[in-house]
């Protein structure tokens, strides 16, 4: 966009019933501090400069199905982490509050859950 400036933020909005236990799942689980937190409304980053990952209360939300089936709330986007050990990084986020989807379509993804139901990937490429 044209009128953006350096020192502009940029992030990815994510609904969730609990913003503020979701923040603090991904802070720990990449490192990240929280910049923000008010009622219905937490934001981390990776730096004062961003990325942000803003994570917003919606009463209505609905866990998304994976792998996707008609008729159930699709997931409309995920993260994806590259990891240097995946069994590794997988226990962590287990431990984090994380769960392992049941259906795993490649051998070095693991496919997750959120604590709020969101699918995110870990990814271990060895090249």
């Amino acid at each position: 966009m044209k009128s953006r400036t350096d020192g502009m933020w940029w992030g990815t909005a994510i609904e969730a019933p609990d913003p503020g236990g979701l923040a603090r799942f991904y802070a720990e689980l990449l490192g990240w501090h929280i910049g923000h937190e008010e009622p219905g409304t937490a934001v981390i980053a990776a730096s004062p400069q961003g990325p942000f990952f803003t994570f917003q209360r919606a009463d209505d939300y609905r866990t998304p199905v994976w792998p996707p089936a008609d008729g159930e709330q699709r997931p409309m986007m995920h993260f994806d982490f590259q990891v240097g050990d995946l069994d590794s990084a997988v226990a962590e986020a287990v431990a984090l509050g994380a769960t392992v989807a049941e259906c795993q379509p490649q051998a070095n993804v693991r496919v997750l859950f959120d604590p709020a139901g969101h699918p995110f990937c870990l990814c271990y490429d060895e090249g």
